[in-house]
């Protein structure tokens, strides 16, 4: 069952967000971590416990970091958009101010963003915009630069674009989940209570993200940048020249760090080996938090 967690809601444009918060109890002097999550999850994405060690929140507040998982709009509490203004550009916007709220609200003096799959897109597409927060980083995983063609990306796109789908968990699992051998029969249970029916608009969206908006927006990014697309990705490539171009585009950034994350499928977090990115995530904003007190202390 998933844990009681504290919860925040905050209004952007007239439209409500609500949040997960979990952290420290008294400051760690961490960056705030910002999390989005993926099409056909909610919030809860963050609090599946693919490991025996827990969910990223369990793993980022284990390490003195204090999280906020937003439930993008149509999702969890969060207000639904109409048809035609669901698009990860108004995404980017309403959580963008919905952030910087968080971020006075919960005191952060500083902020890493966190996105998986399409909230990976998203979170690209804020720090991209130069937002008015203290961002320090940002870390995008299960997306990259190359959908292929035929895909389940592609099939999930041809859906009626303005209808919600709630596809079937074996459905969804194949999709979401690598070999068996993977993950954890409580990592996948848990899973499933955190799925949720889904506005198709997103899923055609996406596999026309890479070509339409990454060339473009990768470049204006100016703080550091952290990939990691799985080994078993069922929707995206992970062959080594697609990882290397993924991380080149980001001419801009002070540094990258794009690899593939092993012995996982496309939900990452929810794999046994899930941890192994977390950490990998959390060392990253060690390193973003030591850059961005090198440029405040050189300004």
């Amino acid at each position: 069952m998933a844990k009681q967690r504290d919860s925040l809601t905050f209004e952007a444009d007239g439209h409500k967000i609500t949040a997960l918060v979990a952290g420290p109890v008294e400051s760690s002097g961490k960056p705030l971590i910002a999390a989005l999550h993926g099409g056909t999850y909610t919030a809860r994405y963050y609090d599946v416990a693919g490991s025996p060690e827990g969910s990223f929140l369990d793993v980022a507040v284990a390490h003195g970091y204090p999280v906020v998982a937003f439930d993008r709009p149509g999702y969890g509490g969060s207000t639904a958009l109409e048809p035609d203004a669901n698009t990860f550009s108004h995404h980017a916007e309403l959580l963008s101010t919905a952030l910087a709220q968080a971020a006075e609200r919960l005191g952060a003096d500083r902020v890493f963003l966190v996105g998986h799959s399409i909230g990976g897109m998203i979170a690209l597409m804020i720090a991209a915009s130069e937002p008015d927060i203290p961002l320090i980083g940002v870390s995008a995983t299960g997306m990259g630069a190359v959908i292929p063609s035929g895909g389940a990306a592609e099939a999930l796109g041809s859906l009626p674009a303005d209808a919600t789908v709630d596809l079937p968990y074996d459905q969804r699992d194949q999709v979401m989940f690598g070999p068996e051998h993977t993950y954890r029969t409580e990592g996948l249970r848990q899973a499933h209570e955190s799925y949720a029916p889904t506005p198709v608009r997103e899923l055609v969206q996406a596999p026309k993200w890479p070509k339409e908006h990454l060339p473009t927006l990768a470049p204006k990014i100016r703080v550091p940048v952290h990939n990691a697309l799985a080994e078993f990705d069922a929707l995206w490539s992970c062959s080594p020249e697609n990882v290397a171009d993924f991380a080149a585009l980001f001419t801009a950034a002070p540094f990258v760090d794009a690899s593939v994350a092993r012995g996982t499928g496309h939900c990452i977090d929810h794999h046994t080996l899930g941890l192994a990115t977390q950490l990998r995530q959390l060392a990253f904003a060690e390193e973003c938090t030591q850059w961005a007190t090198r440029q405040k202390n050189e300004a």
